[in-house]
């Protein structure tokens, strides 16, 4: 039986190495076994009548053209469309372009629990929740002579790193806490301030931009990743790091509770520094005997991590696709 043709229509390809490509190029595999895939800029890649059965496309902005087009020739064939944290907290709020993509889709998809809450009522029933995914990674052992923090995430203000230097700040070079942050500075501003921050306080160490891997063994290596992000669609970062076994600790906003759980213990309030440098001794000051913060915390990950499994992700992409056939 001949396989139906899926085009995954992603903003950004393999010269981007972003979030989106990764999600495409990660769902093109994890279909391929049902589907003859291909990825694209934009629909149409060629021409119009080509034989595509379902159009899936990441981002109701910067896809909006193509969703649109897709809608106008082929009304019905299917039409899926993957919701971004811009997405969903930002532009269906106030563009028109993504308003419209969220109109014309037959399913929409989020990558978080709580992503459904940020659409309209009346799209919720066509919206479907799926988790995305990635390998597990041993836990490994680590010093209980000091913490060794982590954040991943691009210099840019959606990120939230001020957060992070400001608790960097507020923490005494002697007390045995040690911050490494990986990411690209996106706004040149805040990578000055993250440059002031490593000049001033010896125990935060700006990264740069790392490739996957090198960041995955820090992840693994770390006592604790933080994500002090203000805006999130659903963050690949807290996933890799549950399936390592490090815990998070992240602030209270709809994508990472939305990845956590509503009743995870290492929330933060957004842009709280001084919350977050509480959190950070509180986790510290457990090291010696195994107990304490970080102990329930890697409990809770490991309860939540069984999400992050793609044979989970793969199921939740078939059946929303079968519901559509």
């Amino acid at each position: 039986m001949k396989k139906p043709s899926l085009c995954i229509v992603t903003p950004a390809l393999a010269d981007a190495n972003n979030g989106n490509w990764q999600t495409a190029r990660r769902w093109a595999r994890l279909l391929s076994g049902h589907y003859v895939v291909r990825l694209a800029k934009q629909w149409p890649d060629g021409a119009a009548d080509d034989g595509t059965d379902i159009l899936l496309a990441l981002h109701a902005r910067r896809s909006a053209g193509s969703v649109a087009a897709w809608a106008a020739a082929h009304p019905d064939r299917p039409l899926v469309l993957a919701l971004t944290g811009t997405d969903l907290y930002r532009d269906i709020i106030t563009d028109a372009s993504a308003q419209r993509s969220l109109a014309l889709a037959h399913r929409l998809i989020v990558l978080q629990e709580q992503g459904p809450m940020a659409l309209p009522e009346a799209l919720r029933g066509k919206c479907r929740v799926v988790f995305q995914s990635s390998t597990r990674r041993a836990t490994l052992p680590k010093t209980t002579a000091h913490l060794r923090a982590l954040m991943v995430g691009h210099l840019r203000d959606e990120k939230s790193p001020q957060t992070l230097l400001d608790a960097a700040r507020l923490i005494g070079p002697d007390e045995g806490i040690f911050i490494d942050h990986v990411g690209a500075a996106l706004d040149p501003a805040l990578g000055e301030a993250a440059s002031a921050t490593q000049r001033d306080r010896p125990h935060y160490r700006w990264l740069g931009g790392l490739p996957h891997a090198a960041t995955r063994s820090r992840i693994q290596r770390a006592h604790v990743l933080v994500h002090p992000s203000r805006l999130e669609g659903g963050a690949h970062v807290i996933l890799e790091a549950a399936l390592c076994g490090t815990p998070v600790l992240a602030s209270r906003i709809d994508g990472n509770v939305g990845m956590l759980g509503a009743d995870y213990g290492g929330y933060f309030p957004p842009g709280d520094a001084a919350a977050l440098a509480a959190l950070l001794r509180r986790a510290r000051d457990g090291l010696a005997h195994g107990t304490g913060l970080l102990t329930t915390l890697q409990s809770q990950c490991a309860l939540r991590s069984a999400l992050f499994e793609p044979a989970a992700e793969r199921a939740a992409l078939l059946r929303l696709l079968a519901e559509l056939a």
